[in-house]
């Protein structure tokens, strides 16, 4: 038995590949026995996948899966169509599939290490390297999402050895958690943002600006704070080492990221316009043949395949934790809709209907407080979504969204269970609490700006 299951964790990612790829096919060509197929599949996804998941996603499927099963036999529907509940968060999975892909092409042209040596150049102190690893973080960010954080980690580590052990701490948890989370609101290629856009059925290009301005306003505010606080302390050099910044070279990396970026989001809207999908499906669909045509281009195919096909098995064979979840938020969000507690959930939202703020405000507040008990953002969004979606014809679903993804990601620096604060207490050696203490008044400034631009396009 024990041969099985090793056997299971390290080749599951071909069932997992089989089953969204089938998924896919069933946008393009629908089929209700393939779709009814894909349903057990899912079911036995989340049981082959539990025994992998952390303790907190087994709670969470657990919560879902029971309650779902609940609300399901209230509404008196049949159990032999169970698995027809199941795959309508299957774009969601299909997407992380394929995200490693975007990060290996990044990673093959060597476009990390470029920008990670702004993090080495000379500087005279904190204050200025922070605004710096602040920015090296963000741009890394927007291509390879959440590994930018363990680049930037290793990168300050490293440096700041003559640092006292509590600043350079403070430092680091500060510089990069802040970067990546102001970073990911507009990322195409963040979950939240992908969820965001094809629950409120606004373009990802009308919430693209209000979402760029948000983040420049807060990662501006946070530079500024971030080097008064920190510019009193020196920052020691070995005069040995050549700490010269090419500027001319790292101009050239910057620009053909942010030309790539451009690209990649013309062919996204493009593709979800030509073949009518959702945004999800657009970008799980585009990045794989992207990422292949840039590695082709920058003539680093060779680099690609191999860094590419381990990253992506790894993380894929990795994916235990938002199996469960997805598919079980399934069953609970479809059955849900189908009782008369739907209704119930959504009038306290309908009764402040006409206090659009107060709503404003209460969606930070749940993604707050979920986020300091462990509650993952992703498992509130796809709650929330059920019960505002009534909300729209109320208030601009534009402002919704904003203030949605701006919240959720304002926890990726206070989740103390989260995956990005556990990630920096493991790599800082701090205890995570401490990290959210620091961040919380960055995370409650960040909500607030997005409540602003939110309320000012109500």
């Amino acid at each position: 038995m024990g041969i099985v299951i090793s056997w299971m964790n390290q080749y599951v990612y071909i069932l997992y590949t089989l089953t969204f790829t089938l998924y896919i096919v069933t946008i393009f060509v629908p089929n209700e026995e393939l779709q009814y197929v894909i349903g057990v599949m899912a079911i036995l996804l989340i049981l082959i996948s539990f025994k992998g998941a952390s303790t907190l996603f087994k709670i969470l499927c657990l919560i879902f899966s029971f309650t779902g099963l609940l609300f399901y036999m209230n509404a008196g529907l049949p159990i032999v169509h169970l698995p027809l509940y199941m795959s309508s968060n299957m774009s969601l999975l299909s997407l992380l599939t394929v995200l490693p892909l975007m990060t290996s092409v990044v990673h093959a042209g060597r476009f990390d290490r470029r920008l990670n040596e702004l993090m080495k150049g000379k500087v005279e102190n904190l204050g200025n390297l922070y605004v710096r690893s602040s920015m090296t973080t963000y741009l890394l960010t927007g291509f390879i999402n959440i590994s930018a954080l363990t680049l930037s980690q290793e990168v300050l580590q490293a440096s700041l050895q003559n640092i006292p052990q509590k600043t350079r701490k403070i430092f680091i948890s500060k510089t990069t958690l802040r970067a990546l989370a102001v970073a990911l609101i507009w990322s195409p290629t963040e979950i939240i943002v992908a969820i965001t856009v094809d629950s409120t059925g606004i373009s990802y290009l009308s919430l693209l600006p209000w979402l760029l301005l948000c983040s420049l306003l807060v990662i501006s505010l946070d530079w500024i704070i971030g080097n008064r606080s920190f510019r009193s302390i020196n920052v020691a050099h070995d005069e040995g080492v050549n700490q010269k910044i090419h500027a001319k070279k790292m101009v050239i990396q910057i620009m053909k990221l942010v030309m790539a970026l451009a690209i990649f989001l013309f062919v996204v809207v493009l593709t979800g316009s030509l073949l009518q999908l959702s945004f999800i499906l657009s970008v799980a669909i585009v990045i794989p043949v992207f990422s292949l045509s840039w590695a082709l281009l920058l003539k680093r195919w060779k680099s690609f395949k191999v860094v590419g096909w381990r990253n992506w098995r790894e993380r894929t064979n990795k994916m235990q934790n938002f199996i469960v979840l997805f598919l079980s938020l399934s069953l609970f969000s479809n059955s849900l809709s189908k009782t008369s507690f739907h209704d119930v959930i959504k009038a306290p939202f309908l009764a402040f209907s006409e206090y659009p703020i107060l709503i404003l405000i209460f969606i930070q507040v749940v993604f707050l407080l979920g986020g300091l008990i462990g509650v993952h953002a992703i498992a509130t969004i796809g709650v929330l979504f059920d019960v505002i979606q009534p909300l729209y014809g109320v208030i601009n679903p534009v402002s919704i969204g904003i203030v949605v993804i701006t919240s959720a990601l304002a926890t990726a620096t206070v989740g103390a269970y989260g995956v990005t604060v556990t990630m920096t207490s493991v790599a800082t050696q701090q205890n995570p609490y401490r990290i959210t203490l620091h961040n919380l008044p960055f995370s409650l400034l960040f909500g607030a700006i997005g409540i602003s631009i939110g309320y000012f396009l109500l």
